[in-house]
């Protein structure tokens, strides 16, 4: 970048400019540097909230988790069940016409001092339900996987815009030296719906978009990082050897090229995988794990023990300093085999949401629990999210689906300075469309970014002619969810 270009940035600069002003507008490679010690600086200030949580550990349920089977409890779709669900026959969902009223296949009940309802679906979790908030009044722009993973992910429906992990770790960088920033764990089963798009850096820096692992493998937790054991002269020392010779003709190559991102974030990469060759097996090793630990998060189960092990796993990361840890509870949508490989059950509900709702129910629980007991979850903000609900009504030839539903769905944060045992916003009285304090992706956001002490308005980034941020020209803070 041209000593000209500083210079014009900083005639462009009013003397009451702020220095976050001028170096964002200077130069968004600045990033994490830049954002970090400003903030560290000016908290005290009127307009920075100062930080309740230190990280985030995100999981996210692709297909589309089914409200009024889990924590939306609507009393009235019990009263209509078997009815016609819109009698006039003017409404089209996304995929079928609406069939009868479908109240939840699980009993709900109440639970805790708060007295909030949960579905038997989720036994475990309702023991944790005195630390959640939720938000009944979640809903999309969109009822089409990908996009609503998108927007979800990154608060845009088109692909190629910065993920919610990326633009925290551009803001507030790692407390970890030999770990990524941010890490994604996907569901052994593969990618979800827009596969790695979900966790990219969009426009911002290269080095912000996540590294994923591979907990298959706990050797060897990252494709390419490790030499073939198929060559065994190849060694540390050699390899070293190499990696410095790597970066003096990156650094030649790159004296040219000062304004490409992706150039530096692989100097970066290649930095950084000298020191994961180290931590990476050491963190994804389970085996030092207590007996207890392992029976909390079922790892011995077949079927719950994956999420069981991503979720331990997040645990461990949050614990070493890595800043925005994601886990998928669920793949890419594909018609079942045996079951759904995610949430999204438009023929056997019950099948479906009963297999996924033991796997979410041991590992959600167990994270809170097992937060709570390392005296973690006071400064680790735990999120669960979904791309969008499912209708009140059936579909299928057997009526033991539900269609997806953009208008409504439910989202739940804990730790990290949220207020337990509380609900943000509903939905109507058949749980179809959010009607009180109706809320987007934009408002999780912003109070998310709001707890790790970043005012949403502020986190910038100048792309096309648009100082571009997370939460658009949108957001507000839920402030009733705050402890």
């Amino acid at each position: 970048m041209s000593i000209d270009h500083f210079q014009n940035v900083f005639r462009s600069q009013s003397i009451g400019s702020s220095r976050r002003d001028f170096l964002r507008a200077a130069a968004g490679g600045f990033g994490s540097l830049a954002l970090t010690a400003m903030m560290a600086g000016e908290c005290r200030g009127a307009n920075v909230p100062l930080p309740k949580a230190k990280r985030v550990i995100q999981i996210f349920c692709p297909g589309g988790l089914s409200q009024v089977d889990t924590f939306d409890y609507k009393p009235e779709l019990e009263r209509r069940a078997g009815m016609p669900f819109d009698p006039d026959g003017k409404l089209t969902f996304f995929a079928s016409k609406p069939g009868n009223c479908r109240p939840g296949y699980w009993p709900f009940r109440q639970h805790g001092e708060s007295g909030l309802w949960m579905s038997d679906l989720l036994p475990k979790l309702a023991n944790c339900i005195d630390d959640i908030a939720f938000i009944y009044s979640m809903h999309s722009k969109t009822a089409l996987h990908g996009p609503a993973c998108f927007m979800m992910n990154t608060g845009f429906t088109l692909p190629g815009f910065p993920s919610m992990g990326a633009w925290v770790t551009y803001g507030l960088g790692s407390e970890a030296d030999d770990l990524p920033a941010f890490v994604v764990l996907p569901d052994p089963r593969g990618l979800p719906p827009g596969g790695v798009i979900n966790w990219g850096a969009g426009f911002l820096p290269a080095q912000h978009q996540a590294t994923t692992l591979d907990l298959a493998n706990s050797a060897r937790p990252i494709a390419d990082l490790f030499p073939s054991t198929n060559f065994p002269e190849v060694t540390p020392e050699g390899d070293r050897a190499g990696l410095e010779f790597l970066d003096r003709l990156n650094r030649l190559h790159q004296d040219s090229r000062r304004e490409t991102s992706e150039l530096e974030a692989r100097i970066k990469a290649y930095e950084m995988a000298a020191r994961l060759q180290l931590s990476a097996p050491e963190v994804t090793d389970l085996s030092r794990e207590t007996a207890e630990t392992a029976a909390l998060y079922g790892l011995d189960d077949p079927e719950i023990g994956p999420f069981g092990r991503q979720c331990l796993l997040a645990r461990r990361l949050a614990q070493r300093g890595v800043r925005f840890v994601q886990i998928y509870c669920g793949a890419e949508n594909t018609t079942a085999k045996k079951i759904r490989p995610n949430w999204d059950s438009h023929e056997d509900l019950p099948r479906d949401h009963g297999y996924w709702g033991a796997v979410l129910d041991t590992g959600s629980a167990a994270l809170l629990t097992d937060l709570k007991r390392q005296g973690m979850l006071d400064d680790t903000l735990v999120i669960c999210t979904t791309e969008f609900g499912r209708q009140p009504a059936a579909q299928g030839t057997d009526g033991l689906g539900r269609d997806h539903n953009a208008g409504a769905f439910t989202a739940w944060m804990a730790g990290g300075g949220i207020k337990g045992g509380v609900g943000y916003g509903a939905t109507d009285e058949l749980g179809f469309a959010a009607v009180e304090s109706p809320a987007y992706c934009y408002d999780l956001h912003a109070t998310a970014l709001h707890l790790l002490g970043v005012d949403h308005t502020k986190l910038t980034y100048y792309h096309n002619g648009i100082e571009r941020r997370l939460t658009d020209v949108h957001g507000q803070v839920l402030t009733e969810l705050l402890a």
